[in-house]
């Protein structure tokens, strides 16, 4: 620190009583230069107080920032001494101000005169260290390297601040100036805030930073991980539509696209079940990305062929003439005793009990015994 800002920080002299300022979703700390828009009358009020006497106004954080008239209760009791050092009044009835921190004070005590809360203050004095010791140093040094890693992982800090941060060797100073730059929730800048000795205040702001460190690691992972799922579904994409203009060129594309829409026509027509229906629109979404004359696709085709043709829509009544079956089988078939017979059980129990689940009938036997031949005649019966 050299002579000039020492000789600044004497001269800066705190009133005992000062003007109350409460500020959301912020906590100002000493040096820190900032743009505040006000709107509340008690806080123009306090404003225009300030400006008529010493200019300076006790900057208090609100603990909820959702509460609109704040009372002493609802405000934190250590702030900072604030000096505003422009006021612009807007259309809007509201007013811009542009405040320099100053020094950090507690409030002893809050009361309310001529609609301005007023405080009674005391400076906060920083218990400076006689002597920067190695350990301090290695501190100090750590955390630039620290805040030099956040940037290397995205975080965004202004170079202006950058080089005031390389520059300072002040424990106090940086950890203020680190704090107010890297975006900390309300409770945990205010914690940081109050804490009086500067070498603790640095080393808490080193392990938040070390947590934002690791935070924006796998952030970044995150981040490389879904790049790289986007760059994968663009390539296929990309392949897909040169897949497409070869297609073209070589005359593929209208007699595939013309399948496809046959196929879809075909499974409207057939009224599926839901299940059905869901599998069917399924594999015609595969057999639309293959090449028409792969493996496959022949697979898939055949497969959507099966689906189409069978009658999901349409039902028979059932002919449960036990006699009549009985003939039908006899002029289809000769011999085949067992067989009949068990097709003749199969109707007995449809007919005793009409609404049970039909089981199904398999027929096993080499090429040629009947089977297909058994299933017509089920069928004409």
């Amino acid at each position: 620190m050299g002579e000039a800002e020492k000789k600044d920080e004497k001269e800066i002299e705190v009133p005992d009583t000062l003007p109350i300022l409460p500020v959301r979703d912020i906590v100002v700390f000493p040096y820190m230069i900032l743009p505040l828009f006000v709107g509340r009358e008690k806080s123009i009020s306090a404003i225009d107080y300030s400006l008529n006497t010493n200019r300076m106004i006790m900057l208090l954080t609100q603990k909820d920032l959702n509460v609109e008239n704040p009372e002493s209760d609802d405000l934190f009791s250590v702030g900072t001494v604030g000096l505003i050092m422009r006021m612009l009044k807007l259309p809007d009835g509201r007013v811009k101000i542009l405040v320099q921190g100053l020094a950090k004070a507690r409030c002893l005590n809050i009361a309310e005169k001529d609609g301005i809360y007023m405080a009674s203050i005391e400076k906060i004095e920083e218990r400076k260290p006689e002597v920067i010791t190695l350990e301090i140093e290695a501190l100090i040094r750590n955390v630039k390297e620290q805040i030099d890693k956040t940037l290397s992982l995205g975080k965004t800090i202004l170079p202006d601040i950058m080089i005031v941060i390389e520059n300072l060797d002040d424990p106090g100073r940086l950890g203020d100036l680190v704090a107010s730059n890297i975006g900390l929730k309300t409770d945990q800048a205010q914690r940081i805030l109050e804490i009086d000795d500067p070498v603790e205040r640095l080393k808490k702001v080193s392990e938040v930073l070390n947590r934002e460190i690791e935070l924006l690691i796998v952030q970044q992972k995150i981040q490389t991980e879904a790049r790289g799922e986007i760059d994968k579904t663009q390539r296929e994409y990309f392949l897909r539509e040169q897949l497409k203009a070869i297609q073209k060129e070589l005359g593929d594309i209208d007699e595939k696209m013309e399948e496809i829409r046959e196929f879809k026509k075909k499974i409207l027509e057939a009224k599926m079940p839901e299940k059905v229906l869901a599998e069917a629109e399924k594999q015609l979404k595969r057999l639309e990305k293959m090449h028409p004359d792969s493996a496959e696709a022949a697979t898939v085709r055949t497969y959507l062929d099966w689906l189409v043709e069978l009658p999901w829509s349409k039902s028979t009544k059932d002919n449960l003439n036990i006699k009549v079956a009985k003939k039908v089988l006899n002029e289809d078939h000769y011999d085949l005793e067992k067989i009949k017979e068990r097709i003749l059980e199969y109707l007995s129990v449809r007919k005793l009990n009409p609404k049970m689940k039909g089981p199904i009938l398999c027929f096993i036997g080499p090429p040629g015994v009947g089977k297909t031949s058994l299933g017509k005649s089920i069928a004409r019966s």
